[in-house]
């Protein structure tokens, strides 16, 4: 059987003294790297502090994913004073400003060290419909009479586009053909289902009538059309209608008051009073 003899207290000690040294030397080395990483991140600093890295010109800034909107209107709208130094600015600022201040969805900045420069990529808001508002409670006022609804734009999404920023911002740039009256806070889910619906309908459509939400009514080439409620039966009532196409060598348009489609199975045609 071998002799399996213990270390003797010599040996022990200078194994404690080794490991004393390695984790000196570990310690030392930790040490190192916490310095050097400090140093470089301070040098950073202080190098993005001098006016070597500053935003000293709107050129500066590049302007990406833009088609209606000029790089420089939108530079212009931007929180930025010139000089400023690159690391003072703040993208999620400017973020905030563009989506607020102007018809942009989305917009992503990122700062550039070299040459000092800002990029800033946007997703522009592009209005589908002029928008006449009311309250909840405004179901009665009209735009002949009562008070005057607010004007605003709309995108296909519902978002709301201020009338005086986006012709502020746009002045070159063509307003919708596409009304609505009547439209609320409370449309705005329905409207990408109800605007994709319209959009794509054969029978052009000038203005959707949305001040009572017991009748939805478009004006088309034919009149208006009564459709009720705003429902799921709309794809149905819009091929409904573009059957109608031949109404107009049937009847005359001029003495149409309205087209109810409420039932699209059974359509309805109102006739103005031959008195009037």
């Amino acid at each position: 059987m071998a002799d399996i003899s213990s270390p003797s207290q010599a040996e022990l000690s200078s194994r404690r003294r080794q490991l004393q040294r390695q984790r000196r030397w570990r310690m030392l080395q930790t040490t190192w790297q916490v310095l050097m990483v400090s140093a470089l991140a301070g040098g950073l600093l202080w190098s993005l502090s001098r006016s070597d890295w500053m935003i000293r010109s709107p050129q500066q800034i590049k302007i990406e994913g833009n088609q209606f909107l000029s790089s420089e209107t939108i530079r212009a709208v931007l929180p930025i004073r010139y000089p400023q130094s690159l690391l003072s600015i703040q993208p999620q600022a400017i973020v905030h400003q563009l989506e607020t201040e102007a018809p942009i969805a989305e917009a992503i900045v990122t700062r550039r060290l070299f040459p000092p420069s800002l990029t800033i990529q946007i997703q522009e808001r592009y209005p589908v419909a002029i928008a006449y508002l009311t309250h909840s409670g405004d179901t009665a006022s009209t735009a002949k009479g009562g008070q005057t609804p607010k004007l605003a734009l709309l995108d296909e999404e519902g978002a709301w586009i201020p009338h005086e920023i986006y012709l502020a911002l746009n002045s070159s740039q063509r307003l919708p053909d596409l009304k609505v009256i009547g439209m609320r806070e409370e449309y705005r889910s329905q409207w990408p289902d109800l605007y994709q619906q319209v959009s794509q309908s054969p029978v052009k459509i000038a203005e959707i009538d949305w001040r009572d939400p017991n009748n939805l009514i478009l004006y088309t080439e034919f009149g208006a059309i009564y459709l009720g409620a705003y429902s799921s039966r709309l794809e149905h009532q819009l091929r409904r209608l573009d059957q109608m196409r031949r109404l107009p060598e049937q009847v005359n348009p001029e003495q149409v008051d309205y087209i109810d489609l409420r039932n699209p199975d059974m359509p309805l045609i109102e006739m103005k009073n031959s008195e009037n």
